[in-house]
Parts: structure tokens; C-alpha cells; sequence
């Protein structure tokens, strides 16, 4: 049986400079039914203004992983490693033993929407680190495409946790998609934009879905969909 949520069940911030919606609790929004999900313990949608960012600030043990929508984000953090990232692109930065970093849209007419992702790694203490992969739209169309993984395969970013991340974008028309989901494991499927069923429940924009004990989850019924799965341990 699907857990779905909603996406105007988020949390909610606005500072001006930034919209934000949390599907779990973060910062000053706090919901103990929605603390994460296995592991992952934060998806944001942020949208920032023009000029607008995230001033340097620190982390620790977290692997954060960032995926634009829309516009481009700048990041630059203590490791040395500066870049811009635009949609198709996916940066993964381990926080691990300590890193400060910032986030910054540079453009001086544009917003930066985009997702942050946090998931909990397998073990404290790492050397913190950097990588960045570009996914082709075509490239993640009508197929299930692997972007983040504990191994890097298939050309994935490689995170610090026996997770994988998938994305994919469906339009109407296309053919379902299924994903086996082994025992012990957790899928959760969060609806970036556009509209699709998730074991026949409709889910639109900022919507997510934990699957609970289903042994497969089936994306039906899109209409201009970007989806990312999550296959998570328990």
C-alpha cells in the first residue's frame, strides 16, 4: 500500500530571496511523522532569486546530492572545487569529517530551482569529497536511468551509502515503467515535475510516494513527467 505525500503537505519557507518546500522536517519546520525515509533525510525544492544563495556555511556526515530543474547554480566549497551546474547535471559533494561550501545562483535574470537531497552515509568520519556526472535528457527518457549508486556503476555519481538513485522522464503515451524492489529494501518515488501514477495512484509535481512493503513499483499514465526513485535499505 502506497504512503503518498503531498506536495501541499510540504513544509514551507520563504525568505524572499528563497522558496522552499521540505518534504521532510528540516530548519524550522518539524513534523516527527515525516522525519525520512530509511536513510534519506531530506529532499528541499528550492527555488532562489536571481543573485540570490546560500551564504558558506557548514556540514558533516551527510551526502547531499543536488539536481537543477531549471537555471544554474554555483557552488563552491572548502575542497578547492568550484563549478556551475545546469539541468542534466547531478553534484554529489560527501560531506564526511567536516566541509563549508556555498550555493549561489549566478544569473542576474533567472531563478535556480532545483532539488537538494541529503541521505544519511553508511559510515561517520569520511574524507570529504566532490564528484559531478552530466545525464542527457534523452538519456533518462522512457527508461529508468541510474544517477547516484554506493559503487558509481553506469556512470553514476558514487555515494556513501547502499542506496541508488534513478531518474526518469516520461511523457504520454510512453510505456509503463517497473522497478523490482528485493526484500529488506525500501522505494520511495518523488515527482520532480508533470504528472504520473505510481501503482496506479496519481501523483503530480512535488507529490512522493513511499511503497511500503510493495515488491514493485510501476509508473503508468505520465503526462510530461521527471520522476526520481529511491532504493534505499531499510
Amino acid at each position: 500500500m502506497l504512503t503518498i505525500r503531498r506536495s501541499n503537505e510540504r513544509g514551507v519557507a520563504e525568505h524572499g530571496w528563497l522558496s522552499s518546500r521540505h518534504t521532510f522536517s528540516f530548519a524550522e519546520y518539524y513534523d516527527p511523522r515525516h522525519m525520512g525515509v530509511g536513510p534519506l533525510r531530506v529532499i528541499n525544492e528550492d527555488r532562489v532569486q536571481p543573485g540570490k544563495g546560500f551564504g558558506t556555511h557548514g556540514h558533516r556526515d551527510m551526502e547531499i546530492i543536488s539536481y537543477v530543474l531549471d537555471g544554474q547554480l554555483e557552488h563552491k566549497d572548502s575542497m578547492g572545487t568550484g563549478s556551475v551546474i545546469t539541468y542534466g547535471d547531478v553534484q554529489r559533494m560527501s560531506a564526511g569529517s567536516g566541509v563549508r561550501h556555498s550555493e549561489f545562483n549566478p544569473s542576474d535574470t533567472d531563478l535556480v530551482h532545483f532539488l537538494q537531497i541529503w541521505i544519511m552515509p553508511s559510515q561517520a568520519g569520511i574524507e570529504p569529497s566532490y564528484e559531478q556526472k552530466r545525464f542527457e535528457p534523452d538519456d533518462k527518457r522512457g527508461r529508468l536511468r541510474l544517477i547516484a549508486s554506493a559503487d558509481g556503476k553506469e556512470g553514476s555519481v558514487r555515494i556513501h551509502q547502499d542506496a541508488s538513485l534513478y531518474a526518469t522522464i516520461l511523457e504520454a503515451g510512453d510505456p509503463d515503467l517497473s522497478f523490482d524492489v528485493l526484500p529488506g529494501r525500501i522505494a520511495y518515488v518523488h515527482v520532480a515535475r508533470g504528472e504520473v501514477k505510481v501503482n496506479g495512484e496519481s501523483l503530480a509535481a512535488g507529490d512522493a510516494a513511499h511503497t511500503g512493503g510493495a515488491a514493485q513499483v510501476v509508473l503508468s499514465g505520465a503526462s510530461g513527467a521527471e520522476v526520481l526513485l529511491f532504493d534505499l535499505p531499510e
